[in-house]
């Protein structure tokens, strides 16, 4: 037989699982009558939980939420879940690290003892993205901003950049905050410009008021995250690399397909692979194959082998302007 406070326990995570829940249901599930069902749905509204009945021929309840924050209850996976997002926060690119942390001291005190274990062996040291470091941390005050704007169908007016503007500022229908690689950018239909663009969100600072409603448009292809990968990848279409070639490398696969990102490497032999890899222009694409320091051969298409010619006549100029200085010796790996 399950103690009242287990049972509440229990009850409660039902209601977090699902938007409705019928009372008989419940009942079943709990293996108690509706009428104790009733009863311990008081006891959840005393401490706080706003529950609801809900009207009809079986009746049911509902969680809601409420003006404070009662105690929550998380499961194993959840609380695991939650420690490591709050300990990632310090690449997220919002200045929140100290909030998370006193989050995270909270979240721990409340744990039962055999999660405070779990949770105190995640030792999560968060390395930041490439160039991500160089970025301003967002205010949280701007990422609520600009989100309300977008849930609110408002638009945004905001400056941009590092000068704050004397006139009206730039104008722009919100649709979605993105991230990737450590840092946001906000997805919107430039009013000024009349056209898609992605704006930096670390760059944005809001004006207050926010302007008129707007009926949200549908982001090209209908699907946000391939719509910034594509941008990202020089396409305005689709989410594929506009210049796309391929290569054979004195190189074994296993040492090539780490560094191969999204190209497709192939077996060849002991020493010989073959790599397929896109960009947003045929130099940076052949310039991407000469970071291996090896032979090169079998070059495809023609595009991809004028290319290397382009980067050969480039980098002859600049061996022949270079300072002469002694060499030092640069290890790989």
């Amino acid at each position: 037989m399950t103690t009242p406070t287990s049972r509440l326990l229990r009850l409660l995570s039902l209601l977090q699982t699902r938007r409705d829940w019928p009372g008989q249901v419940l009942a079943e599930r709990l293996e108690i009558s509706p009428r104790t069902v009733r009863r311990d749905v008081d006891h959840l509204r005393e401490m706080g939980y706003r529950v609801t009945a809900i009207k009809g021929p079986d009746g049911g309840y509902r969680l809601d939420a409420g003006s404070e924050l009662p105690p929550m209850l998380f499961d194993d996976e959840q609380a695991v879940a939650l420690a490591v997002a709050l300990q990632a926060t310090a690449v997220s690119g919002i200045g929140i690290d100290e909030a998370a942390a006193r989050a995270l001291t909270t979240v721990r005190q409340v744990m039962p003892a055999r999660l405070r274990h779990r949770i105190d062996d995640l030792d999560v040291t968060a390395v930041p993205a490439p160039g991500a470091s160089a970025v301003p941390p967002i205010a949280p005050e701007v990422l609520m901003t600009v989100s309300a704007a977008i849930r609110r169908c408002e638009v945004l007016r905001f400056d941009y950049g590092r000068d704050a503007s004397d006139g009206p500022g730039r104008r722009a229908e919100p649709h979605h905050v993105v991230t990737t690689s450590g840092r946001w950018y906000l997805v919107a239909w430039d009013l000024d410009k009349d056209e898609w663009r992605i704006f930096r969100l670390d760059r944005i600072r809001p004006r207050m008021p926010t302007g008129r409603r707007f009926t949200p448009r549908v982001v090209p292809g209908g699907d946000v995250a391939d719509y910034v990968a594509a941008r990202f990848k020089g396409s305005d279409q689709t989410n594929a690399w506009p210049c796309v070639g391929e290569v054979t490398l004195a190189l074994p696969a296993s040492e090539v397909a780490p560094f191969a990102g999204d190209g497709i490497v192939t077996d060849l032999g002991p020493d010989r692979s073959r790599l397929t890899a896109g960009s947003w222009s045929w130099v940076a694409l052949a310039a991407s194959f000469g970071r291996f320091d090896v032979d090169i051969d079998a070059v495809t298409p023609v595009e991809l082998a004028d290319a290397f010619g382009v980067l050969a006549d480039r980098y002859a100029r600049a061996s022949a302007t270079g300072l002469s200085a002694p060499t030092r010796p640069c290890r790989r790996g």
